[in-house]
């Protein structure tokens, strides 16, 4: 297979991303009577109170990757399936499995993740189910919170896609219930991850002749982001494999975070940002630090920086982002990010995302009222997507937009996105 063309990535001026993110969260969550306090530092995170299920596939360890859960050295290859415990079950899914696969880390090593797969009920097209990807948002760093062994807030949507008519595989990505940290906003390791999902998916025993080859991936926020970077690559990784690409849903996805990131720094304007852009900062420097380590991001930080990405790596969203709402993130940093030699490039290289060489259809949606991306971020990155696909640098291109924040566009965007999944996957 020859290489991609190089893609280009989003480039809008630092001042003028650091404006888009703090303005409309600063005036939608804090009124002028709440003012930050000049070096508030971080609330100690609440201890997680549920327990994972890992329905008997528990593999957090290096040491549980041995005997029969040896990891193979070639990438999107299953290891081992589990029926998931009953009360992981989706409703309308006839079949309810987790699985341990091989797929390639952020450090370019072969290594363990797991996923779910659910199966429609009703006996299988003569072609098998088409598939669909699921590549979740948010929900942290650490291992307590990973989707196929907790509580699904996102089981209502993957219900409707089963009753729709397709499978759905559930990578938790890797480093979320596996050894190593999950590389968090890392475009290109997430999206491997996902692909190797489908592809392993296709190996299962409970899924023998139910699944087509077909399949696009569908998203959610920092998911939408990896949909990206998947429909990017995916079309001659999957042909690899036997399989079918045929394109990507991305609701709110995020861009520019790289931006933001850049101009951290002691100077960071002292702005009373939300717990959830915070959240996603201080998880993007914890990953960003694990993925690097020949760059001293520690060097950079504070002791309360320190503080800050150190407890981004244990729990899951909701404790760290109560812990730094308010928090004025300008105290994390001794010095500015980038003026570390280095740092710049390979933070581009870790979280930017493509806005050309998709050659399959790419769906985009956002909310008007989005505060977590943003919507003039959505915006820019979504026009210039929309716009080379009449360079010819992009596939067929569609945007919309919705009167919802940015959770309500998951549901509100199917009544577009089902005719263009119908369509891509007939």
């Amino acid at each position: 297979m020859q290489d991609a063309p190089r893609a280009r990535y989003v480039r809008t001026p630092p001042v003028a991303v650091t404006a888009a993110v703090t303005a409309p969260v600063a005036a939608a969550q804090f009124a002028p009577a709440q003012p930050l306090i000049p070096g508030s530092p971080m609330q100690d995170p609440v201890a997680n109170m549920t327990e994972p299920n890992w329905s008997g596939l528990d593999v957090r360890e290096a040491s549980a990757l041995t005997g029969d859960l040896e990891l193979p050295d070639t990438a999107g290859t299953a290891v081992k399936e589990v029926p998931l415990d009953t009360p992981m079950h989706m409703p309308d899914a006839a079949l309810n499995q987790r699985f341990l696969y091989s797929t390639v880390d952020q450090h370019g090593e072969i290594a363990g993740a797991t996923s779910a797969v659910y199966l429609p009920d009703g006996e299988a097209p003569e072609q098998g189910w088409p598939v669909i990807a699921w590549a979740h948002g948010t929900v942290g760093i650490g291992d307590d919170y990973t989707p196929s062994a907790g509580h699904r807030n996102d089981a209502d949507y993957l219900n409707h896609w089963l009753s729709q008519g397709y499978a759905v595989v559930a990578p938790d990505y890797t480093g979320l219930g596996t050894p190593g940290l999950r590389s968090y906003f890392n475009g290109q390791a997430t999206a491997t991850s996902v692909v190797d999902a489908v592809v392993a998916a296709q190996s299962l025993d409970s899924t023998a002749g139910k699944l087509s080859t077909r399949w696009a991936v569908v998203s959610q926020s920092q998911g939408g982001g990896a949909a990206l970077h998947v429909a990017h690559d995916a079309a001659g990784r999957s042909a690899d494999a036997g399989l079918d690409y045929r394109g990507a849903v991305a609701t709110g996805a995020p861009a520019y975070i790289e931006e933001l990131a850049l101009v951290s720094g002691p100077s960071f304007p002292p702005v009373p940002l939300g717990g959830s852009i915070n959240a996603y900062l201080a998880y993007s420097i914890a990953g960003f630090r694990d993925a690097h380590p020949e760059i001293d991001v520690d060097s950079a930080l504070t002791d309360e920086g320190r503080r800050i990405a150190d407890a981004a790596e244990t729990p899951c969203l909701r404790e760290p982002r109560q812990a730094l709402n308010a928090t004025n993130i300008a105290t994390a940093f001794s010095r500015p990010l980038a003026s570390m030699p280095g740092l710049e490039r390979a933070l581009r290289d870790y979280m930017a995302t493509p806005t050309d060489g998709y050659d399959r259809p790419v769906f985009l949606d956002h909310g008007y009222t989005d505060i977590d991306v943003p919507s003039p971020i959505g915006l820019a990155m979504n026009s210039e997507v929309w716009i080379n696909q009449f360079t010819g640098s992009n596939e067929h291109v569609e945007v919309h937009w919705y009167p919802q924040d940015h959770s309500g566009t998951v549901w509100a965007s199917t009544a577009d996105s089902e005719p263009f999944l119908r369509r891509i996957l007939a």
